[in-house]
C-alpha cells in the first residue's frame, strides 16, 4: 500500500529545502483526535505508540509488556467508539497507558507512577476518559454491566466496554458477572483480551478452551470469505447471506467446540486478529448492535514490537528503569529481595518436609515460589486470579495432613477475608500465608499499597501474626511455622532488598516475644520488623540532635501481642510504636488499648499510616509524606518525649 502524505517524514517547502514532517502521534492532543488519522497510517501510529512506550517506561519504571500487547487493540477501540461518552472499565488496569496516551495524558508519561504524576492505572480523578478506579483483576464486567444497566434506566445511548484479560478471566468474578450479564438484554461488550498469560502463564482449564477457540479460527475465516464472495453477486447475494445467517449457529457449534460463552447466554464474536485494526473495528461496531452481552475475542501478544518484552513477557509485566538496548535493569539489586528470600527457604523447607504444599494466585514469579514449583511440581499449585479459591483450597489441603503455603501480595490477600476466617481460622487449620509486598509498595498506588493486612489479620481468632527484621529472620519464621506452630500463621514482609541489619541478634522466634535490640532510658520505640532500620535511624537522631537516648524493639510477634515486653518498657518511659500499616486495628492502636485498660496513665504514640488511601510514588516519598521517615519521626517523638517530661515535672 502506498503510503500516505501524513506517513511520509522528508518533505519540501516552497523553497526546496527539505523539512521533517511531525509525527502522527503528535497529532493526537485529545480524546477523539485518532479519528482524524488516515487508515493508511494507522500501522505507523502504532509504531510510534510503541516507541514513546518504550522511551517513557525506561525511564520511569512501569507495566510494560501488557501495553506493547495492547496497542493496536486501544487504538480499534478508540477508533469505534467516542470516550467522552462512552465508558471502558480496563480489568486490573496495568494495560491503560496506550489509553492515557489517546486521551490527551502522554506529556504527562515523565512523571509516570511517581509522587504526584501520572497513575499507572486508571483513575476518575485523573480523566473523564477513565470510567471506573481499578488495580486488581476480574472485576470489569461487574462495573460494566452496573454502568450498562444505569444507562438505560436514564435512557442514555453509549457504549460500555470491558477490557478482560484471559488471565483475570480465570477469576470467579468473571463468571458471576457473566452469568448475570447473560440474563439481562442490554448492550453490554466485553473484549477478552486474549494473550495466553496474566502475569505468569495461565494454567487452566478457561486457557485450555481459549486455546480451542485460538485454533479454530476455520470458521471465522470461513465467514469472512463465503460474506466477501457473496457480496459481489448482485440481487441474490443478499437473500443469500440472509438464509445462511439462519445457519451459521451451527456450522459455528460444528467448528468450534463448546461454545462456552453462547452457553451462558453471551454471544460470542471472533477470534479477532489484535493486530488488524480495521478488523476490530468492524467488530465492535457490530457488538454494539445486539441488544444483549457480546464478548469480542481478541488475540493479541504480550510485549508485541519490543524484543526483550517479547521473549520475557513476565519480567516486562511490571519493570524498573532499563537499558533499552539489553532490556537489563538499570539498578540491579545488588542484593536479594524478600520474595527471593523466602523462594530459596520454601526450596530449603520442601526438601526437609515432604508435606510442604506452595500455592500461588498466578502470582509464581513475583512471589518466589516459582523454584519450589520447579523443584518440586507434584507439590506447588498455581490455583490462577482466585485468591479465595487458594485459601479454601489450601484449607482443604491441611485437614488431610499437608502443610499448605499460600504466597501472595497483602493488597491480593484482601480478597479472601471471608474464606481466611471461615475456612482457615475457625477451624484453627494449619494454614501459612506469606503475606508478600506489606507496607508500602510504592508506584503500584492505593490499589496496591499493603497498609491493611495487620488490621484485618489481627482481629481473627487463632491466628499468629509475624514480621521478620531481616533475611535471617524470615527463614526462621518459616522453618517456625512449619515444624513448631499450630493453626493458622501469616507472616508479613516488604517489598524490595532484604535487610541484612542486626545481624547480631538471633533471638529464637518460637517463644513470639518482641525482641530488644536497642537499650534507652528516655523512651521506647517499638517498630515492626522491616521498619526496624528505619527506627534505628530515628533513634540516632533523637541522640544527636535531641539528646533523647531512645531504646528500639522489634514486634516480630504482632499477635499474639507481647504485653509483658510492653508492660516492662512503658513502666520506664513513653512507649512509640511504629507501622506502616493504618492505625485503625493496627499494632498501635491495639497497645495503646491494652496499656490504657492494664497499665492506665502510661503515655504513648502511635505513629502510623492515617485513615487513607496511600497514592502512588516512591516508597521514601511516601515515607516522608505520611511523617514516617526517619528525619520526621524523630522529631514527632522528641516532642512527644518532651511533652510527657513537662506534664510529669508540673
Amino acid at each position: 500500500m502506498k503510503p500516505s502524505n501524513t506517513a511520509k517524514k522528508n518533505i519540501k517547502n516552497k523553497t526546496g529545502q527539505r523539512r521533517i514532517q511531525p509525527s502522527i502521534l503528535s497529532q493526537i492532543q485529545k480524546t477523539g483526535d485518532i479519528r482524524k488519522v488516515d487508515p493508511r497510517d494507522y500501522d505507523q501510529l502504532a509504531r510510534e505508540i510503541r516507541r514513546f512506550l518504550i522511551q517513557k517506561v525506561s525511564v520511569t519504571g512501569g507495566h510494560l509488556a501488557s501495553n506493547l500487547g495492547t496497542v493496536e487493540l486501544t487504538m480499534a477501540l478508540h477508533l469505534a467508539f467516542d470516550f467522552s461518552k462512552d465508558r471502558i472499565v480496563f480489568d486490573v488496569g496495568h494495560q491503560s497507558y496506550v489509553h492515557k496516551i489517546l486521551t490527551g495524558r502522554k506529556d504527562g508519561f515523565d512523571t509516570l507512577r511517581q509522587y504526584g504524576g501520572l497513575s499507572g492505572f486508571p483513575k476518575r480523578s485523573e480523566s473523564v476518559t477513565d470510567a471506573f478506579d481499578t488495580g486488581h483483576a476480574s472485576n470489569s464486567v461487574s462495573a460494566a454491566l452496573g454502568m450498562a444497566c444505569a444507562r438505560d434506566l436514564k435512557g442514555d445511548r453509549n457504549a460500555v466496554i470491558a477490557v478482560i484479560g484471559d488471565g483475570a478471566s480465570t477469576g470467579g468474578m468473571f463468571f458471576e458477572a457473566l452469568n448475570n450479564a447473560g440474563r439481562m438484554k442490554r448492550n453490554l461488550i466485553i473484549v477478552l483480551n486474549d494473550n495466553e498469560m496474566s502475569i505468569s502463564p495461565n494454567l487452566s482449564g478457561l486457557a485450555v478452551y481459549l486455546s480451542e477457540l485460538r485454533t479454530a479460527s476455520s470458521y471465522t475465516d470461513l465467514k469472512e470469505h463465503v460474506k466477501r464472495r457473496l457480496a459481489h453477486l448482485p440481487k441474490i447475494g443478499e437473500p443469500i447471506a440472509d438464509h445462511l445467517s439462519n445457519v451459521k449457529e451451527g456450522i459455528k457449534n460444528m467448528m468450534i467446540p463448546e461454545m462456552l460463552f453462547e452457553n451462558f447466554g453471551v454471544t460470542y464474536l471472533g477470534p479477532v486478529d489484535g493486530t488488524n485494526v480495521q478488523q476490530m473495528v468492524r467488530t465492535f461496531r457490530d457488538a454494539r448492535k445486539l441488544q444483549k452481552a457480546v464478548l469480542v475475542h481478541v488475540i493479541t501478544k504480550k510485549g508485541r514490537g519490543y524484543e526483550p518484552a517479547e521473549q520475557h513477557p513476565d519480567k516486562f509485566h511490571g519493570i524498573g528503569p532499563f537499558e533499552i538496548e539489553t532490556g537489563q535493569l538499570k539498578h540491579p539489586k545488588t542484593r536479594p529481595g524478600w520474595s527471593q528470600i523466602f523462594g530459596q527457604a520454601m526450596v530449603e523447607e520442601g526438601a526437609r518436609c515432604s508435606r510442604l504444599v506452595g500455592i500461588t494466585a498466578a502470582m509464581a514469579d513475583g512471589t518466589g515460589l516459582k523454584a519450589f514449583g520447579l523443584r518440586y511440581p507434584e507439590r506447588f499449585f498455581d490455583v490462577g486470579i482466585a485468591e479465595e479459591h487458594a485459601v479454601t483450597f489450601a484449607g482443604g489441603l491441611a485437614t488431610q495432613g499437608m502443610i499448605p503455603v499460600v504466597a501472595v501480595y497483602s493488597t491480593f490477600l484482601q480478597r479472601a477475608y471471608d474464606q481466611i476466617m471461615e475456612d482457615v481460622c475457625l477451624q484453627n487449620l494449619h494454614v501459612i500465608f506469606a503475606v508478600d509486598r506489606a507496607g508500602l509498595v510504592g508506584q503500584d498506588g492505593e490499589t496496591h499499597q499493603g497498609i491493611f493486612d495487620v488490621s484485618f489479620l489481627a482481629q481473627m481468632p487463632n491466628i499468629t501474626v509475624l514480621e521478620p527484621k531481616n533475611a535471617w529472620e524470615l527463614k526462621a519464621m518459616l522453618h517456625e511455622a512449619i515444624y513448631k506452630m499450630t493453626g493458622p500463621v501469616a507472616i508479613r514482609y516488604s517489598r524490595g532488598t532484604a535487610s541484612t541489619a542486626f545481624g547480631e541478634h538471633r533471638r529464637p522466634v518460637g517463644d513470639l516475644k518482641s525482641e530488644v535490640l536497642r537499650e534507652g532510658e528516655d523512651a521506647t520505640l517499638f517498630a515492626l520488623g522491616h521498619l526496624c532500620e528505619t527506627g534505628a535511624a530515628m533513634c540516632d537522631r533523637l541522640e544527636t540532635e535531641y539528646g533523647i537516648r531512645c531504646g528500639l524493639v522489634n514486634i516480630r510477634c504482632l499477635k499474639p501481642m507481647d504485653t509483658e515486653t510492653l508492660r516492662q518498657m512503658a513502666k520506664r518511659g513513653p512507649v512509640i510504636t511504629f507501622e506502616d500499616n493504618v492505625r485503625t486495628g493496627g499494632f498501635g492502636q491495639r497497645a495503646a488499648a491494652w496499656l490504657a485498660e492494664h497499665e492506665p496513665g502510661r503515655r504513648i504514640l502511635i505513629m502510623a499510616v492515617e485513615d487513607q488511601f496511600v497514592p502512588h510514588g516512591a516508597t521514601d516519598a511516601l515515607m516522608a509524606e505520611l511523617k514516617l521517615d526517619a528525619a520526621q519521626g524523630a522529631a514527632r517523638i522528641a516532642d512527644f518525649v518532651k511533652q510527657v517530661q513537662k506534664n510529669k515535672n508540673e
